[in-house]
């Protein structure tokens, strides 16, 4: 079991993602995944930098920590042909250990130039494709792609890393655990559903299971749940809500609906190692294997401090 940190490009600026990546690295865990948003998902958390510029910083401030995007959508507000290029360009900055983490979106992010936000079989079917459309490119030399979805003419990536990065696909449901099965080197996902890991398997899975653990470190348990209803109360909205409202805004006043008791089921909260460690094992139990920790609000530093004495010696 690997344990890694989420750089949560929704509550943190690109100088401070950078310094965590740097603190992560230093504090024993092995690996980062950095979300790509064009908007954070309620205003509070009031960031959103571009991932591809802070990943050039994070390959040097760090040595050995590997990163991968959590996730980028690959489809609508970003051609797959320009994500290629932009791994291709990550990879060679960070040689064997960068991942493209790939999902198929959200209205809150995909509408911004005005496109279509298709249902959700059609998002799935859309990055299937742009996941053949970043392989072909990464193999070198010219290539054309006549698709369903995208077009590419006479296109070639000129500055690849020695070896082409893991793609590991994210899956809500058996649909994309599917695709990440089939094309996918790894699978990423958000709750512990030991379901996703067997569509993924049956269809042909077998690397890395990357799942992301919500976790607010604070002195009280009270305090901790209190910055997660004021900083992240998206960890609490299920189902397809996620995926199809198109502001901030909206998703913050879905946020007012939600108790602090909604939260504490989806986390861990407070100063209680134990509780983290159990938190983190629900996860082990299910079946995933690399389990990225993301800390809520803006007190990161004593939670390094927490994580390194107090949970990872009992966890590695």
């Amino acid at each position: 079991m690997e344990i890694g940190y989420k750089l949560s490009s929704e509550e943190h600026g690109p100088r401070d993602l950078v310094r965590y990546a740097r603190q992560a690295e230093e504090a024993g865990f092995s690996f980062a995944l950095i979300s790509d948003h064009f908007h954070p998902w309620i205003d509070a958390q009031g960031e959103s930098p571009f991932v591809w510029g802070v990943l050039g910083a994070i390959a040097e401030a760090t040595e050995d920590l590997r990163v991968g995007t959590g996730v980028t959508c690959p489809t609508i507000r970003i051609h797959p042909a320009i994500i290629a290029q932009a791994a291709a360009t990550a990879g060679a900055l960070m040689p064997g250990r960068f991942f493209l983490g790939v999902g198929s979106g959200e209205h809150l992010n995909e509408h911004v130039l005005g496109d279509r936000w298709p249902e959700a079989s059609v998002r799935i079917e859309m990055m299937a494709e742009a996941i053949e459309v970043i392989r072909l490119l990464w193999e070198g030399g010219l290539k054309s792609h006549h698709g369903k979805h995208y077009t590419v003419e006479n296109a070639r990536i000129y500055s690849l890393p020695e070896r082409s990065p893991e793609i590991i696909v994210a899956a809500g449901g058996p649909d994309a655990a599917k695709v990440a099965g089939e094309l996918g080197d790894g699978l990423v996902s958000t709750g512990p559903d030991e379901e996703i890991i067997k569509a993924f398997k049956k269809a042909g899975g077998n690397g890395p299971l990357y799942a992301e653990v919500q976790v607010c470190y604070a002195d009280s348990k009270q305090k901790a749940l209190q910055i997660a209803k004021e900083q992240w109360p998206n960890m609490a909205m299920g189902g397809q809500l996620g995926q199809e409202l198109a502001l901030p805004s909206l998703y913050s006043a879905v946020a007012e609906h939600i108790t602090e008791e909604d939260l504490e089921e989806s986390g861990s909260f407070g100063p209680d190692p134990e509780e983290h460690i159990e938190g983190i094992k629900k996860f082990a139990d299910a079946g995933f294997d690399h389990l990225c920790i993301h800390q809520i609000g803006p007190d990161q530093d004593p939670f390094f401090e927490f994580y390194r004495d107090q949970v990872l010696p009992k966890l590695l």
